[in-house]
């Protein structure tokens, strides 16, 4: 396998230094945000404000480790790292979520023990005067970190600026519920306190849910797998793609492997010429590395064996939840049967399923060893 991303070096150190950089102007605008709030929430007695201050603490710390999570993930590969260090950038999202969680859980046990026993809030103009000009350095650092997040394709500066973008209408509701005091001397402080509490929470297990289930190996997007499929399949003598796997070590650095069927009559040379087209194919247009290429061959020169694979087919295809049918092979002279069915892992059973499309082929067809391989749904 050849190294991933040799001629990206110079690309993912400028990644790097844009997740940084931004990362570094979030920072000083959370602290800088969190300053202010907390000094007006405690000097008007106002929960929610204080809430909304350690929510922007969280932030800036959440930035601290997405810093620290991007330079330990851009280390070079090593003897037992041959993949590289991509997904340690996981491990630093996970650390944010449960950062998130735990201010979440916190700023809501402080938000019930002021409804319990609640104090009167005491807001002045300056301290409304800052928490707008919060709203809008918010609002305009969502659009920024996000934006570069798009850019860069990092899903940690993403979250980031959608985070922010909350922040801001968190803020709102802080600043409405201050007017409603000031106008109708009727306190929501401890209530909203709570509320956003709840919202923090929800977002902290959200983002924890996401990040483990990257880490898990969750199923590759459609969009990403179908172009695949379908620019393997365009490749002049490729006549189906199937049994796609992608497996993701970080932020490009996605290996995988695929089946191609091409004509029984190919040579080894024009097959090796097929299959180096395709990898050098799919890594310039996705930044796929395909580590391996399998070979179904198609029968050309017996109209038997075809009139065979459409009734099999008929057959197999008549059943609910069968996906896909592909790799037949038939062995007349050994008189052998094989081929790869996909079930939908929405079916009850599955293996019920599976043994029945064997039986059934097996009576249609008794003089033949019939052996079909169940294959994973892990692409669309």
């Amino acid at each position: 396998m050849a190294e991933m991303g040799g001629s990206k070096e110079g690309t993912q150190g400028s990644r790097e230094k844009i997740i940084i950089r931004t990362s570094v102007i979030g920072i000083a605008a959370n602290v800088f945000l969190a300053a202010f709030k907390a000094f007006v929430g405690i000097s008007s007695h106002s929960i929610a404000i204080v809430n909304d201050a350690i929510n922007n603490l969280s932030d800036a710390l959440s930035s601290v480790i997405t810093i620290i999570g991007t330079k330990l993930a851009g280390r070079a590969p090593d003897k037992d790292h041959p993949l590289g260090h991509g997904r340690i950038e996981y491990l630093s999202a996970m650390s944010i979520s449960v950062i998130v969680l735990y201010a979440g859980i916190t700023s809501f046990v402080e938000s019930v023990k002021k409804i319990i026993h609640p104090e009167t809030p005491d807001y002045s103009t300056a301290a409304l005067i800052i928490v707008a000009a919060a709203i809008a350095v918010k609002l305009i650092l969502g659009r920024f970190v996000k934006k570069t997040g798009e850019k860069v394709d990092s899903d940690s500066l993403i979250a980031s600026g959608a985070d922010a973008t909350m922040d801001a209408a968190i803020s709102t509701t802080t600043l409405v519920a201050a007017i409603i005091y000031l106008t109708t001397h009727v306190s929501l402080e401890a209530w909203l306190g709570a509320i956003i509490s709840v919202v923090i929470i929800k977002s902290g297990y959200e983002m924890l849910q996401g990040t483990l289930s990257d880490i898990l190996g969750q199923r590759a997007p459609a969009e990403l797998t179908r172009n695949i499929k379908r620019a393997v399949a365009d490749t002049e003598g490729v006549l189906g793609a199937y049994d796609l796997f992608l497996h993701d070590y970080g932020p490009d650095r996605t290996i995988g492997s695929i089946h191609i069927e091409v004509p029984d009559n190919y040579t080894a040379s024009k097959i090796d010429e097929i299959t180096r087209q395709i990898q050098e194919k799919i890594f310039d247009q996705f930044g796929v590395a395909l580590t391996g290429i399998g070979i179904y061959s198609a029968n050309t020169s017996k109209d038997s064996t075809a009139k065979t694979r459409h009734e099999v087919t008929k057959i197999v295809m008549g059943h609910d939840g069968v996906l896909q049918m592909h790799g037949f092979y038939l062995d007349e002279a050994n008189k052998t049967m094989s081929f790869d069915v996909v079930l939908d892992f929405a079916l009850e059973d599955r293996m019920g399923t599976y043994a029945h499309i064997v039986d059934e082929v097996q009576r249609a067809f008794p003089d033949y060893t019939v052996k079909v391989a169940l294959d994973i749904d892990v692409s669309d």
